[in-house]
């Protein structure tokens, strides 16, 4: 049994979620990340359209923590206080106001001797806009990949956990395959011998007293052990689960790798089913290929 232990936290899941939340340069800002499995790395990016200029710089950061998955990311900023509004005055049309305000005065004679007061001149339509203040993109490019990277520090805890117990799981399951193997490769040579004893039961039931050719009953006997030799399948069998484990402490993201040996080890399964007839290997490859199909479903969701 192997300590899978030791280094078993390099392997990520691609399924993970981190959040994080920090006031900074009077912004509240607030970032999830949230992940499930994928062929490939995608990853899109929902925050509010006036800090839009920061999309890239925020895929960028998350492309430096994962390689495979489809990431969402959810960037939410609240601007506390109004220090970033500025209050704009429509020159041309308040001129235009006002002009044709004196003209009503001069065709109202008395009706409309008092002047008009800037108070009235705001109430009209239009003539005040309020506008946001210019951002510094720098700094708030900044700030939101601040807040980001705690959210990344969380939602790859969260993969490293879950990566660490499919890892366990698939190394269980290595193991029992690398048991039944075993059975496998005992049984083998046994059921030569029972068919060579089988072989000579017959021959000596249907020629009775006659003499029997012991060449032809071991040359039957090569034949059919040449058929149903599985030492070269089990011989990869057990290169392919070598190969399955050193992956999984490389620390490399192996993913993809681990999805074809997993196939690797499911066609040399299915080569051992065919070529033999006994019952008990064949129990022992039904169980052997229910061990590869449950790593399969376990790799889909690995790095």
């Amino acid at each position: 049994m192997l300590l899978w232990r030791e280094t078993i936290h390099l392997v990520k899941s691609m399924t993970g979620y981190g959040r994080a939340r920090e006031t900074r340069n009077g912004r509240d800002i607030t970032v999830e990340v949230r992940s499930v499995n994928n062929r490939y790395l995608d990853v899109s990016v929902k925050m509010p359209r006036n800090f839009i200029f920061a999309e890239d710089a925020v895929k960028a950061m998350v492309q430096r923590y994962t390689s495979r998955g489809k990431v969402d990311v959810f960037v939410t900023v609240n601007t506390l206080g109004a220090e970033e509004t500025v209050v704009a005055v429509n020159e041309p049309l308040a001129k235009s106001y006002i002009n044709a305000l004196r003209h009503l005065r001069q065709l109202g004679g008395d009706l409309m001797e008092r002047g008009v007061s800037p108070a009235e001149l705001a109430r009209l339509p239009d003539l005040l806009t309020l506008t946001k203040g210019e951002e510094d993109l720098e700094t708030v490019s900044a700030d939101l990949c601040a807040v980001l990277e705690e959210a990344l520090a969380a939602y790859t805890a969260m993969r490293e956990t879950e990566g660490r117990r499919l890892a366990e799981d698939i190394g269980r399951r290595l193991d029992a395959i690398e048991t039944l193997t075993q059975l496998v490769e005992a049984r083998s040579p046994q059921t030569v011998a029972e068919y060579r004893e089988k072989l000579l039961a017959r021959m000596n039931e249907v020629l009775q007293s006659a003499s029997i050719d012991e060449s032809r009953i071991l040359t039957e006997a090569a034949i059919f052990a040449d058929k149903v030799a599985v030492d070269e399948e089990t011989v990869r069998l057990r290169s392919h689960l070598g190969q399955l484990r050193d992956m999984l402490h490389s620390g490399a993201p192996v993913g993809r790798k681990l999805d074809f040996l997993i196939q690797e080890l499911n066609r040399e399964s299915n080569t051992i089913g065919s070529k033999c007839s006994d019952l008990q290997i064949a129990r022992d490859v039904v169980d052997l290929k229910a061990e590869i199909e449950k790593i399969r479903e376990q790799v889909q969701n690995i790095e």
